[in-house]
């Protein structure tokens, strides 16, 4: 199976469960349609694509996964309506369609956040396929991400670094928190669901922790040299918050060296899967190279 093919089977694999526990959502009202209308906003869907791409490179069955797939994404979409929000980053556009506080008004979009991100452990929770142990494993790696210790602690940082400069140690912490987490919590997600062993886990983490950081960089670049039309909302809002990113900190070209360098760190950890790692090493080449 070529790399096209095995994401869109990933990706369809989620996008039926999403619709799926979207329609268990019984009332029918200004809030779930709003949770519904973000979730289903498209996207690359990295991070659950990452849950069952770890849990694939272990032998396991993906469709344990894809609860937990399901749960991130749905975390995910909570970080971006709440980012969106006047008072976060106060961003009318998201993924080329109005954000969800435009489109149903701030306090909606604030439950729907949080309708979605408590919905993500109702999930998790009924989970009956994989051992208790492993669910209540899953449950603690995604809260964590989530939380105080994780994405919480990062937007923190960063809306406290707002219209000030901050230096490269402080930059980073800000972006492992807030960024990372997230990003290594799937992939550890997969590795508990296929059983995999401690190992695995530690390869996990410094896979997702240097993918995270990546990202981040990318991402960065993209806000200097990207397009609205590229990236679905405006360009340019790091600047106009005044927040020290990678490029204004290093510049353009180093900016893009440091992510070249974190791009064959990640590859260095998956060689040692040998050829079952194909699809992983071609999706971290894909982010490094994205254009949005």
């Amino acid at each position: 199976m070529t790399f096209d093919q095995q994401y869109r089977e990933y990706l369809q694999l989620i996008e039926d469960g999403l619709k799926s526990y979207l329609a268990d959502i019984r009332e029918d009202n200004i809030v779930s349609q709003a949770m519904a209308y973000s979730l289903m906003n498209g996207g690359k869907r990295v991070r659950p694509v990452l849950a069952l791409a770890f849990c694939d490179l272990l032998g396991g069955d993906v469709q344990n996964a894809l609860p937990f797939a399901c749960a991130l994404e749905m975390v995910h979409t909570c970080s971006l309506i709440h980012d969106d929000l006047p008072c976060m980053d106060n961003d009318d556009m998201r993924r080329g369609k109005p954000s969800c506080h435009k489109q149903f008004g701030e306090e909606f979009a604030l439950l729907a956040g949080d309708g979605l991100l408590t919905y993500a452990f109702d999930i998790i929770y009924a989970v009956g396929t994989i051992a208790p142990e492993r669910v209540l494993a899953c449950g603690k790696v995604l809260s964590s991400a989530a939380g105080i210790d994780g994405m919480i602690s990062g937007q923190t940082i960063d809306l406290l670094s707002e219209n000030t400069t901050i230096d490269m140690e402080t930059l980073q912490k800000l972006h492992a928190l807030k960024t990372g987490k997230m990003i290594t919590a799937p992939c550890e997600i997969g590795v508990i669901c296929a059983g995999g062993n401690e190992g695995d886990l530690k390869n996990a983490r410094i896979y997702g922790q240097t993918i995270g950081l990546q990202f981040q960089i990318v991402d960065d670049i993209l806000d200097k040299t990207g397009t609205q039309e590229q990236l679905g909302k405006p360009i340019g809002s790091d600047e106009e918050n005044n927040k020290s990113t990678y490029v204004t900190l290093l510049g353009l070209e180093e900016a893009q060296s440091q992510a070249n360098a974190l791009t064959q760190k990640a590859m260095t950890v998956l060689r040692q899967y040998g050829q079952k790692a194909q699809f992983l090493m071609a999706l971290t080449e894909k982010l490094a190279l994205r254009n949005k």
